[in-house]
């Protein structure tokens, strides 16, 4: 098995107060994921997680994927080590 690693997701378009982030937590749990999707005032979604890469890779696809709730225009994704400092899957 991989060293886990950490996505860090900003998600752009109409994705509050539409289920997002409810939708991406059930995502993120089915794939073995933790970590948080959190709304940011200037109305994105930032969605951290961490677990294996491939796990990670299909959460980014799904995000991007067109399914969401509400409309995502833009996925900016960051790659890093994991922390180890998350657990569970919460909306913040």
């Amino acid at each position: 098995m991989s060293e886990p690693v950490r996505l860090t997701a900003w998600v752009h378009g109409f994705v509050q107060g539409v289920g997002f982030r409810w939708w991406t937590r059930a995502r993120a749990l089915e794939l073995g994921l933790v970590g948080y999707a959190s709304n940011q005032r200037d109305g994105r979604v930032l969605v951290v997680a961490e677990g294996d890469r491939e796990s990670l890779e299909r959460l980014l696809e799904l995000l991007r994927s067109g399914t969401t709730p509400g409309t995502v225009d833009l996925v900016v994704d960051s790659w890093d080590a994991a922390r180890g400092d998350l657990s569970g899957f919460v909306e913040r």
